[in-house]
Order: C-alpha cells, then structure tokens, then sequence
C-alpha cells in the first residue's frame, strides 16, 4: 500500500530530546514536535515526521531538548524597575520604609507598562511563557505581554488603602471587572482575584472576593504566611492564624493559589491538601528576605499542587525560572535531610505542569501532548556547562541556565529565535529603563 502524502503544517521543530512533562519522567530521544494553528498536531519520531509533514517553517535543533514552557506562577512584573531599589532588608521594612513610598512616588499606568514589558523580556529569554501577575494598574500588564506575545494571568488587585490605581476596595474591584470584562476574549490572557495579603485586607472585603470568585470562576492569587510577623499580626488582631482566618471566610478550595507558605504547619499543610488548594513557591525571594524555608517536601508529601514563582525583581533579583527549580529541589533536600525529596522531574513538573494547574489551564499548556497550544521552548545542552549529558531532565534543573534557551514559541508563534526576542525590541526597553532609573533616582536624592 503505498505512503499516505505528506501533510502540510506551519512548524515542525526537530530536536536531540523532547521532554513532554507528562508521563512525568518521560525523555523522547530524537523525536519531533508538529505545531498548526497554534496547537501541537504531532509528536512523532523524527524519521516518521519528516515522512508525513511539510512545514512551512522548520527548525533542526539536532542539541536541544525541547519541552513546555514555563509557567511562572508569582511575579510582580513591573517591578523590574525597581530591581536593585532596596536590597539587604527584612519583609515589612522592604514594603514599608522603602517599596511603598517609592510607588506612592512613581505608580503610574506607563511606569506599569514599561516595567512589564522589561519583564517580559526577561522572561520571555529565559523560556517563559506565561506569567500570574500581581499589580496596580493591570490594564498596563495585560498591555504588555500582549505586546509581548506572552500568555499572562491577569491579577485584579485589591487591597484596603488607597493607592494612585484605586480609592477604595470596590474601587479596586469595579476597575478590575472591567478590565476583565473587556479583555476576557483574549487568548493570551486570564485573571484571578489577588488580594494582596491578609495584613492588607480585611474580612468584608475577603467576604466579597469570596462570592465573586465562587460566582466567576476565578482563581484567589494571595501572599499567604510568608513571615513570622504576619502571622503574630494575625494572631493579634483576629485572634487566629491567616490561613485560618481565609478558611472561616470561604477563600480554601482549589481556587487558592497561596503564594509563600514559608510557616505553615502540619495541620494547615494537611488543610491546604484537603481543599485542593495550590502553593506557589518563590526559593529566592523567601531567602533574599530571610522569611524562611518553606516546607515543600512535606507539602508534596500532604499531596498539594506546587508551582514555581519568582516574585518580583525587587525581590529576588531576576525573573530567573531555571535558577528557581535548582533552589527548589536543593532546598527541598536540605532542609528534609532526603536527597530524594526533590527529583529532578518533579522540579520541572513544578516549573511548568503544576503552575498551569493551578491556574486552571492544564488543559491548555504546561505540558507537550497533542491537541494542548504550542507554548513550547527549546534549551542548547550542547555547552561544556552541560557536558556529558546523561540525563536531559537533570541537565536541565541541574545544570542548564536561562541563557541556553534559544527558541521560544508561545501559541505557535516565535516569540525567541535563536536567542533574539521577535516581539520586543532591546533598544527601546533599555532606554525606558535608563529614563525610569534616573526620574526614581532623582527623587530618592530629594530631602
């Protein structure tokens, strides 16, 4: 019977390894990933690939490994400005004495827009490819990684102060629907409900986020017990710890995605698994502001869902996901004394599968299985950095860094191309970030 005839399709990429992320583990050695209509058709053995389709763009990438993009599930990204602002300092006197008042100074919808599209490049060069933001002015983040080409889910802020974004918390709300409404058929984006923290958000307002998320179908995107103080805070105002104090409102279920939980203990770790809720995990930024170590290997042990996040620049320095799984799974180790604690692959599940879980997109990215977007990377193990390479996934967590990513497709599209970003241009995000530089530096200088 002779060969059916070669299909035609608009990407077929060609590489040394394909890591699908699901089956977890799973390493395909020269296979190959057929991309149309900004969905992953295929993934084939490459000698079969080249027999059935005929791609209008093709990519041999004969030291590569190519696998899911990654899911950063914590940021703040227009804080890149403010990268370096105020370092070497605990939790509360960082936000206090120094984050506050400069973005009391500077908050703006262009100081959001120019920060978010420097971290859009950031991220975008070190293979990831969608962001969970948390800021003011969301409108000027969703502008920027649309721009970008960049899949984001779109914090809706609120916290009980008012700002330069908002007056008041149904200020927060109204503005955010809004924007939600007018944006929700992007294919790009998403949103959650993020209240800042339990210290920034009282019980009335947590009450109505509770009934809109329920009704909306929103995921709750929170910083939760990341320090001692915030819990002492918690314990002395309302007389029960924070997460707690969320449960009693009806804010745990799988909606949750808790960011931090550096202090939690058993009975709130079994609390979170028993409600399906999530935990976004930011190693550096816990260590950078000496909040602690949180417990991941008894957390995956209770069986709740764990992302990898980056918070913001000011916080840890860089948007840096490859440098997050390391820390992750050496921390893991460590502090658990069980150098099994943390493979290899489950980092890299964490860093991609897990974080779209708990955005409610596993069905759409976070993994290589045909029918899912093409939201895909492609990472050069050919350096000596990362030579002999016995185990991809290993080289990967272990070895490799952001700067080896050389292609990045986001839907389909190529948004990195052997190493330069084809959405954004370089020139013109320095030049924002040398204009910001000196305006924040000049007023800091003023008594």
């Amino acid at each position: 019977m002779p060969e059916s005839p070669a299909h035609p399709i608009e990407t077929l990429i060609e590489a040394r390894w394909v890591i699908p992320v699901e089956p977890a583990g799973t390493v395909l050695a020269d296979h190959s990933v057929a991309l149309d209509g900004g969905r992953i058709v295929a993934i084939l053995p490459t000698e079969e690939a080249r027999r059935r389709f005929v791609p209008r763009h093709y990519h041999r990438l004969t030291d590569h490994a190519v696998l899911p993009g990654l899911v950063n599930l914590h940021t703040h990204a227009a804080m890149t400005l403010l990268r370096g602002y105020a370092d070497d300092l605990p939790l509360m006197e960082w936000l206090k004495a120094h984050i506050w008042p400069a973005e009391a100074r500077h908050m703006s919808p262009d100081f959001v827009r120019d920060g978010a599209r420097l971290a859009c490049a950031e991220m975008l060069r070190g293979g990831i490819t969608c962001f969970n933001d948390m800021y003011f002015f969301p409108e000027a983040v969703a502008e920027a990684a649309l721009d970008a080409g960049m899949r984001a889910a779109i914090g809706l802020i609120v916290v009980d102060f008012p700002t330069a974004y908002a007056g008041d918390p149904d200020d927060y709300l109204n503005k955010g629907f809004a924007l939600r409404d007018r944006l929700r058929d992007e294919p790009l984006l998403s949103f959650t409900l993020a209240p800042h923290a339990p210290y920034s958000v009282g019980d009335d307002t947590f009450e109505k986020i509770a009934t809109f998320a329920s009704q909306l179908d929103l995921p709750i995107h929170i910083h939760l017990h990341e320090t001692e103080d915030e819990i002492q805070q918690s314990l002395a105002r309302y007389q029960q710890r924070p997460l707690a104090r969320l449960h009693n409102l009806g804010l745990t279920g799988p909606g949750l995605i808790a960011v931090h939980g550096v202090h939690l203990n058993a009975d709130e770790q079994a609390l979170l698994a028993a409600q399906g809720c999530h935990l976004a995990h930011c190693p550096a930024s816990n260590l950078k502001l000496a909040s602690g170590f949180a417990p991941i290997a008894s957390l995956l042990q209770h069986g709740v869902n764990i992302g990898i996040g980056t918070d913001g620049a000011a916080s840890n320095n860089k948007l840096d996901l490859f440098a997050e799984m390391r820390l992750a799974a050496l921390l893991a180790k460590g502090v658990s004394s069980d150098a099994a604690a943390l493979p290899a692959h489950t980092a890299l599940q964490m860093a991609t599968l897990n974080g779209a879980r708990a955005l409610g997109l596993d069905d759409k990215i976070g993994s290589l299985i045909p029918g899912k977007q093409a939201d895909i990377i492609a990472v050069d193990l050919s350096s000596v950095e990362t030579q002999p390479c016995f185990d991809p996934i290993s080289a990967l967590v272990y070895a490799a860094g952001r700067e080896q990513v050389s292609h990045v497709w986001v839907d389909g599209q190529l948004r990195l191309d052997n190493r330069q970003l084809t959405t954004l241009d370089v020139r013109e995000l320095r030049l924002a970030a040398s204009v910001w530089h000196s305006r924040i530096s000049t007023e800091r200088e003023q008594p």
